[in-house]
């Protein structure tokens, strides 16, 4: 007997969009739609979630007025996807936003520490798509902070795109954000103290 294949379907962002405003989703269902997936998010410890504040408030201080940091709030980037980075930098003010998420994003950063792999692959491929500029993982495994910029097209990466440029920054490093170039970051603000 002949193995059946299995069918599945992707989802367009639009769709998804419409599935959750009719509540087709329990609310403590945490979703996010990655290249026409729904992919369910781990759910957030106590270790994660101080370094998502704690990264907001460095970032929020680094961009100031005319700038605001949405954390784990959808994000437009194609149709296809429209994932809930921990982390997004975008212009404007939060009511700017009320009738559509942004699709450009300044800054997108991802907390991670069980899902880094993913973060890494399937997430930066998808950034890297969306022309994400900069993007960043504080990376809670090896205590050090990803940066990720250089978008190029790659036929051997995840969803055809990665970053060029990859830097792992050690913790009395300090860096920029490339919309906030007057900015200077220490990395270990955005870590666990030692």
């Amino acid at each position: 007997m002949a193995a059946m294949r299995l069918k599945t379907r992707r989802w367009g962002r639009l769709e998804y969009e419409r599935l959750v405003e009719q509540g087709m989703f329990r609310p403590d269902e945490h979703l996010e739609l990655l290249d026409g997936l729904l992919v369910v998010r781990e759910p957030q410890g106590s270790r994660h979630a101080a370094a998502v504040t704690a990264a907001r408030q460095v970032l929020a201080a680094a961009f100031g007025p005319g700038y605001h940091v949405r954390d784990q709030a959808p994000v437009a980037l194609d149709d296809t996807s429209e994932p809930e980075p921990d982390l997004a930098v975008v212009r404007g003010e939060p009511w700017d936003y009320q009738h559509g998420h942004p699709s450009a994003p300044l800054l997108v950063v991802e907390v991670a520490d069980s899902m880094l792999a993913l973060d890494r692959r399937d997430k930066g491929g998808l950034y890297a798509r969306a022309d994400i500029a900069d993007y960043w993982i504080v990376n809670l495994v090896d205590l050090v902070l990803e940066v990720y910029r250089d978008a190029v097209q790659s036929f051997s990466a995840r969803h055809g795109w990665e970053y060029r440029s990859v830097r792992s920054l050690p913790r009395e490093a300090m860096t920029s954000p490339l919309a906030a170039p007057d900015a200077r970051i220490t990395v270990a603000d955005l870590l666990p103290p030692q």
